[in-house]
């Protein structure tokens, strides 16, 4: 038992760096995407989908994959995941066009929707009590070490060597993957679950998901409602005065409103459906999910407008901007630790609202010393903290939601929670971004006002360019001597809006700390749980769920699994599973 117990302490790690290779490839392409369009000769328009095709597939599959992970099985479907990652990264590697490239790039996005929510289900099916702590801080000091990690990779792959290896190093890292989750991590899924499958609330589901997400990546640039430039979708000219992004947005909610309704008379009848409405009345899932999506509006929006601000104001190169980063990886990597201890002193939910609390310190404090001045140690610190707090926060928030959840539905809770950050982190991208690129134009087109020289027609035309470019036109301007000083102008103004970004990000945490004030406290700390076996439930492999022998916590099956140990998993078939959506469950301190 020793042994496996090391054993499943190794598969965490084989997940956990599954979980990191995808999060790395979200970001890792924005560097090379420079270097990929002088190699390929493709479009701005083709470069766009390079970067947002991943994203939009990622986040329209995370709810249906979690839900066929608890039929298939968990282990199969993030198997699976990671092997259509790595053949999608061979293809990406050597694709000779823009066209192939996205077609690539749109299947990393499926394999990497099989993987997020699987590794999550995989967690809270085979660790229990103070062990699910600690691997649940693990997993999420991961995501937020990849997240800044990304940059410093990809820009050291693309400079050293070539943008390809930006994908192609994700051949070996799969490799080790795929053979450590064989041996390491045991199989689990739902072994009683309903004939049929729920096609329609699949695909409702996709659609809607992929709507809504399209809308609030493509907001800003193809307008929020009328179109405002040109707009070429994969090869299909939209030439309506309409943008395509309200039409997406509008046919997503939709058909998301038609899920709803869907799902409620499927679950009413006793039908299969893609999701089990009774995980609502779990307190801590419904109140978990709704914090983790209006902290994500803020927690990661800021790595979108930091880059360019690095890059294009203090002129630091790609690797250079990594490095920049850097500080906030190491913050998030060593939180893991810190974040188990402390969850065992003060219990989970203490640990979330202290870790939204320092991402909201290190991400205000990075906009006070926003400047085109900026020294290189001033940032530092506060990057530290950020981490640190997304450590602490992002793991945790993630096992609050899921501590209640019935081990035969962590597909669906995991689906559904990284859903909900997904489209919370979608949303503050698209607000941040709209918050820097709006204040760029007013700063800037202000700024170059009394420029002497400069009518308003040449003041438009260089606002348009520097927004247009995300701020890289300030290069070829301070180059020319004749516009030194707008480059000057341009820097100042650029990083005033980054900081109008950081403070809107931090309103963001603000309003996150406020929505984690309503998760209930627990009684306790998290105790140390009983293993669990390779079909999620408690005990030992050879014995029932009702008995786990030498453990001290011999159980009827009539007593409910968790009114003496805050933190077990639910027991199959206990009353837990039939519980009405509101209803208090048994043995937590409070109905949420």
């Amino acid at each position: 038992m020793r042994s496996q117990g090391r054993a499943r302490w190794f598969g965490l790690l084989a997940l956990s760096l599954g979980v990191a290779t995808i999060i790395v490839d979200a970001t890792i392409v924005n560097v090379a995407v420079p270097a990929i369009i002088r190699d390929l000769g493709i479009t701005s328009s083709e470069a766009q989908w390079v970067q947002e095709a991943y994203t939009l597939v990622f986040a329209a599959l995370l709810l249906v994959a979690g839900r066929f992970a608890d039929r298939a099985g968990r282990r199969r479907m993030f198997v699976t995941g990671v092997v259509v990652f790595v053949a999608a990264s061979v293809l990406a590697a050597v694709a000779g066009s823009g066209e192939a490239l996205i077609g690539a790039r749109v299947l990393q996005g499926l394999g990497g929707a099989m993987m997020l929510p699987t590794s999550l289900s995989l967690l809270n099916a085979t660790f229990t009590g103070r062990e699910k702590s600690i691997a649940f801080a693990v997993w999420g000091a991961t995501i937020g070490g990849a997240a800044a990690l990304g940059p410093l990779l990809g820009g050291w792959l693309t400079t050293e060597y070539s943008w390809r290896w930006a994908f192609g190093i994700n051949v070996p890292v799969g490799a080790v993957i795929v053979g450590a989750t064989l041996a390491l991590v045991a199989e689990s899924r739902d072994d009683r679950v309903e004939r049929g499958v729920d096609w329609l609330g699949a695909l409702l589901s996709v659609v809607g998901m992929t709507g809504v997400v399209f809308a609030l990546i493509e907001g800003r640039t193809y307008g929020w409602w009328w179109r405002e430039q040109p707009v070429d979708l994969l090869g299909l000219d939209w030439t309506a005065a309409v943008s395509p992004v309200p039409v997406a947005g509008g046919l997503g909610l939709l058909a998301l409103a038609v899920l709803v309704r869907h799902q409620i008379r499927r679950n009413r009848a006793g039908r299969p459906a893609l999701l089990d409405l009774s995980l609502f009345g779990i307190g801590s899932f419904r109140n978990g999910i709704t914090a983790a999506a209006i902290v994500s509006l803020g927690e990661f929006g800021l790595l979108f407008a930091l880059p360019l601000w690095y890059q294009n104001v203090l002129g630091y190169s790609a690797f250079g901007t990594g490095l920049a980063l850097l500080p906030l990886a190491v913050g998030s990597f060593l939180s893991s630790g810190l974040g188990a201890a402390l969850t065992r002193r003060w219990g989970a939910v203490r640990v979330v609202r202290l870790g939204v609390a320092a991402e909201l310190v290190g991400v205000a404090g990075l906009g006070l010393v926003v400047a085109p001045d900026t020294p290189w140690w001033a940032p530092v610190g506060l990057l530290f903290v950020y981490g640190v707090g997304v450590g602490l926060a992002t793991a945790q928030l993630t096992g609050v939601s899921l501590r209640e959840v019935p081990v035969r539905q962590s597909g669906q809770g995991s689906g559904v929670q990284s859903t909900a950050r997904q489209v919370g982190s979608a949303l503050g991208i698209a607000v941040l971004g709209t918050v820097l690129f709006a204040s760029l134009g007013g700063l800037l087109g202000a700024r170059l006002a009394d420029q002497p020289g400069l009518d308003p027609a040449q003041r438009d035309q260089i606002v348009t360019a520097v927004k247009q470019s995300a701020g890289a036109a300030i290069t070829g301007l301070a180059d020319d001597p004749a516009t030194a000083a707008i480059a000057a102008e341009a820097r100042a103004a650029f990083s005033d809006a980054t900081r109008y970004a950081a403070f809107a990000a931090a309103a963001f945490l603000l309003l996150g700390l406020v929505a984690c004030a309503r998760l209930p406290v627990e009684v306790e700390a998290e105790k140390e749980g009983p293993p669990v076996n390779a079909s999620g439930r408690e005990g030992h492999p050879s014995h029932t769920p009702e008995q786990a022998p030498g453990s001290g916590r011999e159980r009827t099956p009539e007593q409910a699994p968790g009114s003496a140990q805050e933190g077990a998993p639910a027991q199959e078939g206990a009353p837990e599973q039939g519980r009405l959506p509101g209803q208090r469950p048994a043995g937590s301190p409070t109905g949420g």
